[in-house]
């Protein structure tokens, strides 16, 4: 029973390195992708947000924020679809993230941590709206930090680059 145990875990855990990190890369990609093709058909709202940006990103002109947010999310989108420069991408889409939590999604006025945490909601009703970033900022971190997993284009060139 020990021994059919542990085969089973050492099955699901190989299958976590093909699947698990691919599931990952999926959604995260077509959120990403689908944010970023909002801003490619939609008009540049940074203009009327810039004075919210933080540090150093409120002084990148608004149009050119607008088209490298636009272009990360859209080639980020697809790269960790595929796997491809997954770190790169995961820590750019990451930064990306947390200048919009900072600039669009955390609540104006807070005194409290209770009142802080009305924005952990998903929601257009005031309060903040950050829940949603924070749970994919915690769906990149694997990514960042493990890599895309077997299924993708990083660990191809991984196993031809360290033949």
């Amino acid at each position: 029973m020990k021994k059919l145990l542990g085969t089973t875990l050492s099955a699901i855990d190989l299958a976590g390195l093909w699947l698990g990190l691919l599931a990952l890369r999926i959604i995260l990609g077509w959120e990403f992708f689908e944010s970023g093709v909002e801003k490619f058909r939609g008009e540049n709202w940074f203009f009327d947000i810039q004075d919210k940006f933080p540090w150093p990103f409120n002084i990148v002109p608004p149009a050119v924020s607008w088209q490298m947010a636009t272009w990360f999310e859209l080639a980020g989108g697809i790269a960790l679809v595929i796997g491809l420069a997954t770190r790169f991408f995961g820590v750019s889409l990451f930064m990306l993230t947390v200048v919009a939590i900072a600039s669009v999604h955390w609540p104006a006025d807070w005194s409290t941590v209770g009142s802080l945490l009305k924005g952990y909601a998903i929601t257009d009703q005031g309060h903040g709206n950050f829940k949603l970033p924070v749970i994919f900022m915690a769906m990149l971190l694997p990514l960042i930090l493990s890599g895309p997993g077997r299924l993708s284009v990083d660990a191809l060139v991984r196993r031809r680059v360290l033949r």
